[in-house]
């Protein structure tokens, strides 16, 4: 039997290990599957007899574990990775290179819902839209749970990223206001904003809970299974876009 095992027995462990047993995995077109869900060990490096019979490994742990997990899947013989932890991206060419080595694939993304990277090229559209026009800042704004490590996010990141590449007069990500908020137990909120004299433009992306990251994480663990993949990071925009032709969504 194929072996779903989730590194990190956080939240969003958790939430991708409900979503994964509660989506009934038996089927004509996919066969029965074991989840397991797995916590950090004391030593901080799992042993890789542990991880043994694992088809895929979905890592949901820490960013400062993100390379040696993989590593450790990669010894027990795992080939399928989907990576859902944000701040490694020191290790991502270390990381990358082991995929490689192993003929192994993955898929990581800062964040796996669909709500967020459609959220994203929104935000480009906007910024098209309102860059030109020097009456309008953009700022960006995020919140989330008073234990989340990385400040800002990883999506927060992604989207200062995407704002300064096409606004015309931002070089850096540094050029661009963004402020982070560790309160309370919000899973996420992102909002950008284009503020001028007489007038605020807001998109604002709020998550109600982990599930949207959970239902992309399996999708990105389907992709990996429905074809061989070339070794090495893959991202998850080219996933999005064949959930969008196979389901339209609805005006």
């Amino acid at each position: 039997m194929d072996t779903m095992l989730i590194l990190g027995d956080g939240a969003l462990g958790r939430a991708v290990e409900a979503a994964a047993l509660g989506r009934g995995h038996a089927g004509p077109s996919r066969p029965a599957r074991a989840v397991r869900l797995v916590g950090r060990p004391p030593s901080g490096r799992h042993d890789p007899a542990e991880l043994a019979g694992a088809s895929l490994i979905v890592e949901a742990s820490r960013g400062d574990a993100v390379a040696v997990n993989v590593a450790a899947g990669l010894d027990a013989g795992c080939r399928r990775f989907v990576i859902a932890t944000t701040g490694w991206a020191g290790d991502q060419a270390r990381v990358e290179s082991l995929l490689v080595r192993h003929g192994a694939a993955a898929v990581a993304a800062s964040n796996f819902s669909l709500g967020v990277v459609l959220f994203g090229r929104l935000v480009e559209a906007a910024v098209e839209l309102f860059g030109p026009l020097e009456a309008f800042d953009p700022y960006l704004v995020e919140w989330h749970r008073r234990s989340k490590r990385d400040r800002p996010s990883g999506t927060a990141t992604d989207l200062a990223r995407r704002i300064v590449a096409d606004h015309p007069r931002l070089t850096t990500p540094d050029d661009l206001e963004v402020v982070s908020v560790r309160a309370g137990e919000s899973p996420g909120m992102h909002l950008v904003g284009f503020d001028a004299a007489g007038e605020t433009i807001e998109l604002r992306l709020t998550a109600r809970d982990r599930s949207p990251y959970a239902a992309g994480i399996l999708a990105a663990a389907d992709w990996l299974e429905r074809a061989p993949r070339t070794p090495g990071l893959h991202a998850f925009d080219p996933i999005v876009d064949e959930l969008i032709a196979r389901d339209p969504i609805a005006a």
